[in-house]
Protein backbone atom coordinates (compact mmCIF):
# COMPACT_ATOMS: atom_id res chain seq x y z
CA UNK A 1 0.00 0.00 0.00
CA UNK A 2 1.23 3.41 -1.40
CA UNK A 3 0.38 6.67 0.50
CA UNK A 4 1.14 10.27 -0.73
CA UNK A 5 1.77 12.85 2.10
CA UNK A 6 1.64 15.89 0.44
CA UNK A 7 4.16 18.71 1.18
CA UNK A 8 2.04 21.51 0.96
CA UNK A 9 -0.86 21.09 3.45
CA UNK A 10 -1.04 24.16 5.24
CA UNK A 11 -0.80 27.86 4.46
CA UNK A 12 2.39 29.31 3.53
CA UNK A 13 5.21 27.80 1.04
CA UNK A 14 5.63 23.80 0.61
CA UNK A 15 7.87 22.64 3.00
CA UNK A 16 10.91 20.68 1.64
CA UNK A 17 11.85 17.09 2.41
CA UNK A 18 14.81 15.86 4.71
CA UNK A 19 14.32 12.22 3.57
CA UNK A 20 15.74 10.64 0.05
CA UNK A 21 14.14 8.10 -2.29
CA UNK A 22 15.35 4.76 -1.11
CA UNK A 23 15.36 5.76 3.09
CA UNK A 24 13.08 3.64 5.58
CA UNK A 25 11.29 5.82 7.95
CA UNK A 26 9.51 5.28 11.13
CA UNK A 27 5.57 5.93 11.86
CA UNK A 28 6.28 9.74 13.39
CA UNK A 29 9.19 10.64 11.79
CA UNK A 30 10.13 13.85 10.73
CA UNK A 31 10.11 13.68 7.33
CA UNK A 32 9.87 17.85 5.89
CA UNK A 33 10.51 20.83 7.48
CA UNK A 34 8.75 24.48 6.39
CA UNK A 35 10.48 26.32 3.93
CA UNK A 36 9.25 30.03 5.36
CA UNK A 37 5.50 29.90 6.68
CA UNK A 38 4.43 26.23 7.23
CA UNK A 39 4.65 23.29 9.75
CA UNK A 40 6.22 20.22 10.29
CA UNK A 41 5.38 17.12 8.38
CA UNK A 42 5.68 13.55 9.67
CA UNK A 43 5.35 10.37 7.46
CA UNK A 44 1.98 8.89 9.44
CA UNK A 45 3.02 5.22 8.49
CA UNK A 46 6.73 3.49 8.47
CA UNK A 47 8.06 2.11 5.06
CA UNK A 48 10.08 2.86 2.49
CA UNK A 49 10.31 6.48 0.01
CA UNK A 50 9.75 5.65 -3.22
CA UNK A 51 8.91 9.17 -5.01
CA UNK A 52 9.52 12.75 -3.53
CA UNK A 53 8.12 15.59 -5.78
CA UNK A 54 4.91 17.72 -4.43
CA UNK A 55 4.82 15.15 -2.12
CA UNK A 56 6.36 12.26 -0.47
CA UNK A 57 5.14 8.80 -1.69
CA UNK A 58 5.42 6.00 0.83
CA UNK A 59 5.64 2.13 0.40
CA UNK A 60 3.78 1.48 3.64
CA UNK A 61 5.03 -1.91 5.83
CA UNK A 62 2.38 -4.70 5.82
CA UNK A 63 2.77 -4.84 9.83
CA UNK A 64 2.58 -1.33 11.01
CA UNK A 65 3.67 -0.48 15.07
CA UNK A 66 0.83 1.06 17.26
CA UNK A 67 3.36 3.25 18.69
CA UNK A 68 4.73 6.41 16.51
CA UNK A 69 8.29 8.27 16.68
CA UNK A 70 7.26 10.96 19.45
CA UNK A 71 8.33 14.37 19.26
CA UNK A 72 11.08 15.58 21.25
CA UNK A 73 11.09 17.43 24.75
CA UNK A 74 10.15 20.69 24.71
CA UNK A 75 10.49 23.76 26.48
CA UNK A 76 6.87 24.24 26.60
CA UNK A 77 3.45 23.20 25.25
CA UNK A 78 3.46 25.69 22.46
CA UNK A 79 6.78 24.22 21.12
CA UNK A 80 5.30 20.92 21.39
CA UNK A 81 2.19 22.16 19.23
CA UNK A 82 4.27 23.60 16.79
CA UNK A 83 6.81 20.59 17.13
CA UNK A 84 3.70 18.15 16.31
CA UNK A 85 3.51 20.48 12.99
CA UNK A 86 -0.41 21.59 14.09
CA UNK A 87 -2.34 23.19 11.52
CA UNK A 88 -6.16 24.49 11.52
CA UNK A 89 -7.61 21.12 11.02
CA UNK A 90 -11.37 22.45 9.64
CA UNK A 91 -9.71 23.64 6.24
CA UNK A 92 -7.52 26.82 6.52
CA UNK A 93 -4.40 25.10 7.55
CA UNK A 94 -2.83 28.33 9.20
CA UNK A 95 0.14 27.28 11.68
CA UNK A 96 -1.43 26.91 15.20
CA UNK A 97 1.54 27.80 16.86
CA UNK A 98 1.75 30.77 15.30
CA UNK A 99 -1.70 31.71 15.89
CA UNK A 100 -1.63 31.07 20.08
CA UNK A 101 1.78 32.92 20.46
CA UNK A 102 0.24 36.53 20.56
CA UNK A 103 0.70 39.03 22.91
CA UNK A 104 -2.94 40.26 22.02
CA UNK A 105 -4.74 37.62 23.63
CA UNK A 106 -3.72 38.03 27.12
CA UNK A 107 -6.99 38.63 29.46
CA UNK A 108 -9.01 37.63 25.94
CA UNK A 109 -10.81 34.92 25.10
CA UNK A 110 -10.57 31.41 23.13
CA UNK A 111 -13.36 29.84 21.37
CA UNK A 112 -13.73 26.57 20.11
CA UNK A 113 -15.18 26.34 16.77
CA UNK A 114 -17.57 23.63 17.49
CA UNK A 115 -19.97 24.27 14.63
CA UNK A 116 -19.25 21.57 12.34
CA UNK A 117 -20.56 24.25 10.13
CA UNK A 118 -21.32 22.49 6.25
CA UNK A 119 -23.71 20.15 6.07
CA UNK A 120 -23.15 16.13 5.99
CA UNK A 121 -19.83 16.54 8.02
CA UNK A 122 -20.24 14.82 11.64
CA UNK A 123 -16.78 13.59 12.33
CA UNK A 124 -15.87 16.96 14.91
CA UNK A 125 -19.49 16.26 16.77
CA UNK A 126 -18.77 12.12 17.12
CA UNK A 127 -15.25 13.02 18.80
CA UNK A 128 -16.81 15.50 21.37
CA UNK A 129 -19.30 13.24 21.87
CA UNK A 130 -16.57 10.37 22.47
CA UNK A 131 -14.18 12.64 24.09
CA UNK A 132 -15.44 15.16 25.78
CA UNK A 133 -12.97 15.02 28.96
CA UNK A 134 -9.93 15.85 26.15
CA UNK A 135 -11.70 18.76 24.94
CA UNK A 136 -11.86 20.65 28.52
CA UNK A 137 -8.71 19.46 29.28
CA UNK A 138 -7.13 21.21 25.44
CA UNK A 139 -9.05 24.37 26.21
CA UNK A 140 -7.55 24.67 29.66
CA UNK A 141 -4.10 23.92 27.69
CA UNK A 142 -4.73 26.91 25.45
CA UNK A 143 -5.85 29.17 28.50
CA UNK A 144 -2.41 28.62 30.03
CA UNK A 145 -0.72 29.16 26.70
CA UNK A 146 -2.56 31.95 25.83
CA UNK A 147 -3.36 33.80 28.34
CA UNK A 148 -6.95 34.54 28.03
CA UNK A 149 -9.22 35.15 30.52
CA UNK A 150 -12.05 33.03 29.03
CA UNK A 151 -12.80 30.14 26.75
CA UNK A 152 -15.72 29.89 25.06
CA UNK A 153 -17.42 26.48 22.80
CA UNK A 154 -19.20 27.82 20.01
CA UNK A 155 -21.55 24.83 18.95
CA UNK A 156 -25.19 25.06 17.17
CA UNK A 157 -27.94 24.26 19.70
CA UNK A 158 -28.99 21.10 17.37
CA UNK A 159 -26.11 18.85 18.70
CA UNK A 160 -27.96 18.21 22.31
CA UNK A 161 -25.72 15.22 23.30
CA UNK A 162 -22.68 16.91 22.48
CA UNK A 163 -24.14 19.73 24.24
CA UNK A 164 -24.42 17.97 27.29
CA UNK A 165 -21.23 16.38 27.55
CA UNK A 166 -19.56 18.87 27.41
CA UNK A 167 -21.74 20.86 29.78
CA UNK A 168 -20.88 18.10 32.45
CA UNK A 169 -17.38 17.89 32.24
CA UNK A 170 -17.63 22.01 32.30
CA UNK A 171 -19.87 22.92 34.52
CA UNK A 172 -17.16 23.04 37.58
CA UNK A 173 -15.01 25.08 36.07
CA UNK A 174 -15.44 29.19 35.50
CA UNK A 175 -13.43 30.29 32.93
CA UNK A 176 -15.27 27.73 30.19
CA UNK A 177 -18.69 28.61 29.22
CA UNK A 178 -20.76 26.85 26.10
CA UNK A 179 -22.18 29.64 23.91
CA UNK A 180 -24.95 28.72 21.44
CA UNK A 181 -24.79 29.61 17.49
CA UNK A 182 -28.16 29.28 15.73
CA UNK A 183 -28.91 26.51 13.24
CA UNK A 184 -27.87 27.97 10.10
CA UNK A 185 -24.77 28.15 7.52
CA UNK A 186 -22.03 29.52 7.73
CA UNK A 187 -22.02 29.47 12.24
CA UNK A 188 -18.79 28.43 12.09
CA UNK A 189 -17.12 31.26 10.02
CA UNK A 190 -15.20 33.43 12.44
CA UNK A 191 -16.73 36.87 11.88
CA UNK A 192 -20.58 34.73 13.03
CA UNK A 193 -18.39 33.42 15.98
CA UNK A 194 -16.75 36.66 17.02
CA UNK A 195 -20.85 38.51 16.56
CA UNK A 196 -22.85 35.78 18.60
CA UNK A 197 -20.43 35.43 21.24
CA UNK A 198 -19.21 38.85 22.02
CA UNK A 199 -21.67 41.15 20.01
CA UNK A 200 -18.63 42.67 18.20
CA UNK A 201 -19.30 43.33 14.01
CA UNK A 202 -15.80 41.90 12.61
CA UNK A 203 -15.34 44.01 9.29
CA UNK A 204 -13.87 41.75 5.92
CA UNK A 205 -9.90 41.08 6.28
CA UNK A 206 -10.24 41.69 10.31
CA UNK A 207 -8.35 38.65 12.65
CA UNK A 208 -10.00 37.75 15.60
CA UNK A 209 -7.61 38.89 17.32
CA UNK A 210 -8.19 42.61 17.13
CA UNK A 211 -10.93 41.25 19.89
CA UNK A 212 -8.48 39.67 21.54
CA UNK A 213 -9.86 36.13 20.47
CA UNK A 214 -8.33 33.34 19.09
CA UNK A 215 -10.53 30.29 17.08
CA UNK A 216 -9.62 26.79 16.70
CA UNK A 217 -11.55 23.89 15.85
CA UNK A 218 -12.50 20.74 17.38
CA UNK A 219 -9.44 18.66 15.95
CA UNK A 220 -6.90 21.18 15.77
CA UNK A 221 -7.71 21.64 19.78
CA UNK A 222 -7.23 17.66 19.67
CA UNK A 223 -3.74 17.91 17.88
CA UNK A 224 -2.75 20.07 20.22
CA UNK A 225 -3.58 18.00 23.68
CA UNK A 226 -2.00 14.98 21.11
CA UNK A 227 0.83 16.77 21.08
CA UNK A 228 0.94 17.87 24.67
CA UNK A 229 0.10 14.75 26.22
CA UNK A 230 1.53 12.08 24.01
CA UNK A 231 4.14 13.92 21.86
CA UNK A 232 2.22 12.86 19.17
CA UNK A 233 3.10 14.58 15.55
CA UNK A 234 -0.12 15.37 12.99
CA UNK A 235 -0.18 12.21 11.14
CA UNK A 236 -3.73 10.96 11.56
CA UNK A 237 -6.80 12.78 10.39
CA UNK A 238 -10.56 12.61 11.22
CA UNK A 239 -13.01 11.91 8.38
CA UNK A 240 -16.57 11.94 7.38
CA UNK A 241 -17.43 10.08 3.91
CA UNK A 242 -21.23 10.87 3.04
CA UNK A 243 -23.13 11.83 -0.71
CA UNK A 244 -23.15 8.26 -3.01
CA UNK A 245 -21.87 5.88 -1.31
CA UNK A 246 -23.45 2.56 0.09
CA UNK A 247 -23.16 3.60 4.14
CA UNK A 248 -22.23 7.12 5.50
CA UNK A 249 -19.38 6.68 8.17
CA UNK A 250 -17.08 8.90 10.37
CA UNK A 251 -13.57 7.19 10.28
CA UNK A 252 -11.43 9.30 13.36
CA UNK A 253 -7.58 9.40 13.74
CA UNK A 254 -6.64 7.94 10.14
CA UNK A 255 -3.72 7.90 8.54
CA UNK A 256 -2.50 11.06 6.41
CA UNK A 257 -1.79 10.26 2.67
CA UNK A 258 -4.02 7.79 2.45
CA UNK A 259 -5.71 7.68 -0.65
CA UNK A 260 -9.63 8.67 -1.22
CA UNK A 261 -10.67 5.99 -2.71
CA UNK A 262 -9.61 3.54 0.28
CA UNK A 263 -12.40 5.66 2.58
CA UNK A 264 -15.19 5.04 -0.49
CA UNK A 265 -14.28 1.41 -0.92
CA UNK A 266 -14.38 1.10 3.45
CA UNK A 267 -18.04 2.69 2.57
CA UNK A 268 -18.99 -0.11 0.36
CA UNK A 269 -18.30 2.14 -3.01
CA UNK A 270 -20.17 3.90 -5.10
CA UNK A 271 -24.10 3.95 -5.38
CA UNK A 272 -26.01 3.94 -8.03
CA UNK A 273 -26.34 7.49 -9.96
CA UNK A 274 -22.56 8.44 -8.37
CA UNK A 275 -20.77 11.35 -10.05
CA UNK A 276 -17.99 13.16 -8.54
CA UNK A 277 -16.14 13.28 -5.41
CA UNK A 278 -15.93 16.41 -3.30
CA UNK A 279 -13.38 16.88 -0.81
CA UNK A 280 -14.32 19.23 2.15
CA UNK A 281 -18.35 20.37 2.70
CA UNK A 282 -20.74 20.49 0.07
CA UNK A 283 -20.92 24.96 -0.17
CA UNK A 284 -16.75 25.09 0.09
CA UNK A 285 -15.26 21.87 -1.00
CA UNK A 286 -13.42 21.06 -4.42
CA UNK A 287 -13.55 18.52 -6.69
CA UNK A 288 -11.15 15.95 -6.49
CA UNK A 289 -10.05 12.42 -8.10
CA UNK A 290 -10.23 9.03 -6.63
CA UNK A 291 -6.21 9.18 -6.20
CA UNK A 292 -6.09 12.01 -3.87
CA UNK A 293 -5.07 11.59 -0.78
CA UNK A 294 -6.34 12.32 2.50
CA UNK A 295 -4.01 15.80 4.24
CA UNK A 296 -3.93 17.73 7.29
CA UNK A 297 -6.82 19.88 5.98
CA UNK A 298 -9.11 17.15 4.68
CA UNK A 299 -12.45 16.68 6.13
CA UNK A 300 -15.49 15.57 4.13
CA UNK A 301 -15.11 12.99 1.16
CA UNK A 302 -18.27 13.63 -0.35
CA UNK A 303 -19.83 11.52 -3.31
CA UNK A 304 -22.06 13.76 -5.39
CA UNK A 305 -25.13 13.06 -8.09
CA UNK A 306 -24.37 12.51 -11.45
CA UNK A 307 -24.56 16.45 -13.05
CA UNK A 308 -27.67 16.55 -15.10
CA UNK A 309 -27.31 17.30 -18.89
CA UNK A 310 -28.12 21.08 -19.13
CA UNK A 311 -26.74 22.72 -22.71
CA UNK A 312 -28.41 26.28 -21.39
CA UNK A 313 -26.39 29.52 -21.21
CA UNK A 314 -25.58 29.79 -17.47
CA UNK A 315 -25.25 33.12 -15.32
CA UNK A 316 -22.87 32.56 -12.64
CA UNK A 317 -23.57 34.23 -8.65
CA UNK A 318 -20.55 33.38 -6.40
CA UNK A 319 -20.37 34.26 -2.58
CA UNK A 320 -17.77 33.82 -0.08
CA UNK A 321 -19.99 31.63 1.57
CA UNK A 322 -20.55 28.87 -0.90
CA UNK A 323 -19.13 28.09 -3.93
CA UNK A 324 -16.43 30.36 -5.98
CA UNK A 325 -16.77 31.15 -9.70
CA UNK A 326 -13.98 28.61 -10.81
CA UNK A 327 -15.99 26.01 -8.70
CA UNK A 328 -19.16 27.21 -10.49
CA UNK A 329 -17.50 27.26 -13.83
CA UNK A 330 -16.53 23.52 -13.33
CA UNK A 331 -20.21 22.50 -12.14
CA UNK A 332 -21.36 24.42 -15.73
CA UNK A 333 -19.12 22.37 -18.06
CA UNK A 334 -19.90 19.04 -16.34
CA UNK A 335 -23.93 19.58 -16.95
CA UNK A 336 -22.77 20.81 -20.25
CA UNK A 337 -23.57 24.19 -19.93
CA UNK A 338 -21.69 27.68 -21.03
CA UNK A 339 -21.33 30.25 -18.59
CA UNK A 340 -21.82 33.86 -20.55
CA UNK A 341 -22.34 36.26 -17.21
CA UNK A 342 -21.14 35.95 -14.12
CA UNK A 343 -21.39 38.45 -10.87
CA UNK A 344 -20.65 38.50 -6.64
CA UNK A 345 -23.26 38.68 -4.03
CA UNK A 346 -24.06 42.44 -3.03
CA UNK A 347 -22.55 41.25 0.59
CA UNK A 348 -19.31 40.57 -1.40
CA UNK A 349 -16.63 44.02 -0.93
CA UNK A 350 -12.65 43.73 -1.94
CA UNK A 351 -11.17 43.67 1.03
CA UNK A 352 -6.68 43.81 -0.05
CA UNK A 353 -7.65 42.18 -3.45
CA UNK A 354 -9.71 39.48 -2.07
CA UNK A 355 -13.59 39.46 -2.31
CA UNK A 356 -15.75 38.97 1.18
CA UNK A 357 -18.71 38.65 2.60
CA UNK A 358 -19.50 41.76 4.87
CA UNK A 359 -22.29 40.04 6.20
CA UNK A 360 -21.70 36.14 6.70
CA UNK A 361 -25.23 34.03 7.41
CA UNK A 362 -27.36 37.37 6.43
CA UNK A 363 -28.05 36.10 2.88
CA UNK A 364 -29.64 39.23 1.09
CA UNK A 365 -32.13 39.56 -1.97
CA UNK A 366 -30.11 39.72 -5.29
CA UNK A 367 -33.03 40.63 -7.70
CA UNK A 368 -30.74 43.27 -8.84
CA UNK A 369 -27.69 40.47 -9.51
CA UNK A 370 -30.57 38.42 -11.17
CA UNK A 371 -31.37 40.93 -13.76
CA UNK A 372 -27.91 42.02 -14.60
CA UNK A 373 -27.49 38.25 -15.07
CA UNK A 374 -30.16 38.00 -17.52
CA UNK A 375 -29.11 41.10 -19.11
CA UNK A 376 -25.60 39.43 -20.07
CA UNK A 377 -27.81 36.27 -21.75
CA UNK A 378 -27.95 33.90 -19.21
CA UNK A 379 -31.03 31.28 -19.43
CA UNK A 380 -30.58 30.01 -16.01
CA UNK A 381 -28.31 31.26 -12.63
CA UNK A 382 -26.57 29.17 -10.57
CA UNK A 383 -25.41 30.21 -6.95
CA UNK A 384 -22.65 29.93 -4.74
CA UNK A 385 -24.74 28.60 -1.81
Amino acid sequence: MEIRIALKQHVGAPCKAIVKVGDEVKKGQLIALPDGLGANIHASLSGKVTTIDDAITIMADENQPDDYVKIEDTESNLDAIIAAGVVGAGGAGFPTGIKLNSEALKDGYLMLNAAECEPLLAHNIKFIEENPKLIIRGLQYLLDITKAKMAYIAIKKKHRDAILALSKESKEIPNIELKFLPNMYPAGDERVIVREILGEIMEPGVLPSEFQSVIVNVETLKNCVYAIEDRKPVITKDLTVDGKVKEAKVFLDQPIGMSISHYIDACGGFSIGSGEIVIGGPFTGKRAGDKAAVTKISGGILVGVEFPHDERDFGILACECGADEARLTEIVESMGGRVVASTKCKRMIEVNGRYRCNKPGECPGQAESVLKLKAGGAKVIIAGT
